[in-house]
């Protein structure tokens, strides 16, 4: 007689649990390797534990400086992918970018701001002050960006804006257009008798190296709390957004200096549509949008042909970020004295 007690959960022995049974599947039985077959195989690899929340750092980084001082170009750096736009015209950042770098247990939310406008005193500009004041007053740290050996006016006038409390890194950016290093010590000495400065770092948004030892800096100063956003996220703004910044972009680098930085972008359509050859496909509209007849004839060029080389560069551009097919269509219009015009700034998406 057997003593073999079956288990309530099972209705089976232990001695039948422990037995293999084969698997039935309509016409076909398959047997369970037995003991010898198992220790064979190659141990499997563990995955990867998870960070645990108690050991995870996050926190708000702002970047300011004044208007053209590389900090859009160190943005996309630390980031590791271009989401904020770039060219050599001053004020070409015009809203508060969000890029995110998660490495290792910490998480740097980078906060890009416009330059802080000194001289034009428009409907426009007054947004995009407003916006780097909102940027600085509620961070865990501050990258103020400044060209390495320079300090001027409008350094200075950003610098006023930083709140007491909030630690402050120098970076001096550009540091390989110093042509002599050793000017930089004493540079760094008068510096620091402007702001009491947290830490040096004078480095290239251009070298990997730099970025990286930045990235470890900023670590220090996130506190300790679980991450705001999950570990593949690069950006808390749109596709739509994005799209808007890479045709005012091109807009702005293919135009240089003749077109005035009032100009401006609006998206009128923005749709997905299963593609054929691309897993996705999207179709846009905009309205390039400038302030008279003579710069909307200067963005299309001769016979259309600048219109559709800043669509075409666009096109390219969005391919690449957005891992999809792009058709894009391109309009001007003009939209008089809009910058100065508080309701209509508003309309365009500015705060």
């Amino acid at each position: 007689m057997s003593t073999d007690k079956k288990t309530p959960e099972t209705g089976r022995t232990p001695q039948e649990q422990s037995m293999r049974r084969p698997v039935q599947i309509a016409g076909v039985t398959i047997q369970p390797r037995d003991a010898s077959e198992d220790a064979a195989l190659p141990p499997v690899a563990a995955a990867p534990a998870p960070v645990p929340v108690e050991g995870q750092r996050c926190g708000l980084v702002a970047i300011v400086g004044k208007p053209n001082v590389g900090k859009s170009t160190l943005l996309n750096a630390l980031v590791g992918q271009k989401i904020s736009i770039t060219s050599r015209k001053a004020q070409t950042t015009r809203h508060r970018i969000t890029g995110i770098r998660t490495q290792g247990a910490a998480q740097c939310v980078f906060v890009d701001t416009p330059g802080f406008q000194t001289i034009h005193g428009t409907a426009l500009n007054k947004s995009l002050n407003k916006t780097v004041v909102g940027a600085v007053s509620d961070v865990d740290l501050v990258l103020f960006v400044v060209e390495a050996g320079s300090f001027t006016t409008a350094d200075a006038k950003v610098l006023a804006l930083l709140k007491p409390g909030i630690p402050v890194l120098l970076v001096a950016n550009k540091l390989d257009n110093v042509h002599r290093r050793g000017d930089i010590a004493p540079w760094l000495q008068s510096m620091q008798e402007r702001h009491a400065f947290a830490e040096f770092v004078p480095m290239s948004a251009k070298q990997p190296k730099d970025i990286e030892r930045l990235l470890g800096i900023c670590e220090k100063y996130l506190p300790e709390q679980p991450w705001w956003h999950a570990e593949d996220e690069l950006t808390d703004r749109s596709e739509k957004f994005l799209a808007s910044e890479m045709v005012r972009e091109k807009l702005f680098r293919l135009t240089g200096d003749e077109l005035p930085y009032t100009s401006t972008v609006v998206i009128d359509k923005f749709e997905e549509e299963a593609g054929r050859t691309a897993k996705r496909m999207l179709r846009i509209a905009a309205t390039i949008v400038v302030e008279r007849e003579g710069h909307k004839a200067m963005v299309i060029g001769d016979k259309g042909e600048k219109l559709k080389r800043i669509g075409t560069e666009t096109r390219m551009e969005l391919e690449k970020l957005l891992d999809a097919k792009v058709f894009i269509e391109l309009w001007v219009n003009v939209r008089s004295g809009w910058a100065d015009d508080e309701a209509r700034v508003r309309s365009f998406g500015y705060e």
